[in-house]
């Protein structure tokens, strides 16, 4: 009984999970199929003020130019923030900054496009330079927003790589410690039972240019017939013959 339960328990959660799956991916479809859409009609609505800019000058063309130049600057503004903020985390009152110049970019938005269908051209000319105004003000801002973004990010890349190459410098430098030229080992001193005249026979050797003179024999010695160091080998006297 408690191994039908058991499985009955599994079965349950592989339905579940599965019903979570597949409305997790109907949510994802969905919103990639509204983000389509929706790049679909900005391209066709921008496409089409660029044709009425085009086709229609006066205040028709001049709107339509407001138009295209709050867009462009609003969605430039708003990807370069969207870019830089998973790095900077200090960007969030930039963000919240943005959202409220979004809104009244709406705002704008909204009253260009009623004065599209403005059929009185007087009125129309008259709220022109108002639109015009607000339009360089949201702009401007935007456009200040975003420049301040992409030097702040500038900065922070060229801060990032000086640093990088102080690190690498000082990594390389390690590396190159064995080549390094070891200090000479200094001189050893002289034995302690070393007699002085060592020193006087090895200064009066080849060095000097001198021959070292042979040890004179003492009387009623027996002369040395042995080689001696000092004699060359064809200095060397033969040994005496013996007469007896």
């Amino acid at each position: 009984m408690e191994a039908i339960w058991i499985l009955l328990t599994l079965f349950v959660l592989i339905m579940l999970a599965g019903v979570y799956g597949v409305v997790r991916g109907v949510r994802a479809a969905k919103r990639g199929i509204d983000r389509t859409v929706h790049q679909a009609r900005v391209t066709v609505e921008e496409t089409r003020l660029r044709a009425r800019q085009l086709a229609q000058p006066g205040a028709a063309g001049e709107l339509a130019q407001l138009r295209l130049s709050l867009r462009g600057s609003m969605r430039a503004t708003g990807q370069a923030l969207q870019a830089a903020a998973p790095q900077d985390r200090s960007l969030s009152e930039s963000l919240g900054l943005f959202q409220r110049l979004s809104t009244h970019a709406l705002d704008l938005e909204a009253d260009l496009k009623r004065l599209e269908q403005e059929p009185d051209r007087a009125r129309l000319a008259a709220l022109l330079p108002e639109m015009r105004e607000r339009t360089q003000r949201i702009t401007h801002s935007a456009d200040s927003l975003r420049w301040a973004v992409q030097e702040r990010t500038h900065r922070m890349a060229h801060d990032d790589l000086d640093s990088l190459g102080r690190e690498i410098e000082m990594e390389a430098g390690a590396l190159r410690h064995w080549t390094a030229v070891e200090p000479d080992e200094p001189l050893t001193a002289p034995e302690a039972g070393s007699r002085p005249g060592s020193e006087a026979r090895v200064r009066s050797g080849p060095e000097s240019g001198q021959e070292p003179e042979p040890p004179r024999p003492s009387l009623g010695a027996r002369p040395n017939t042995e080689p001696q160091v000092w004699q060359k080998p064809w200095q060397q006297s033969p040994r005496p013959e013996n007469t007896a």
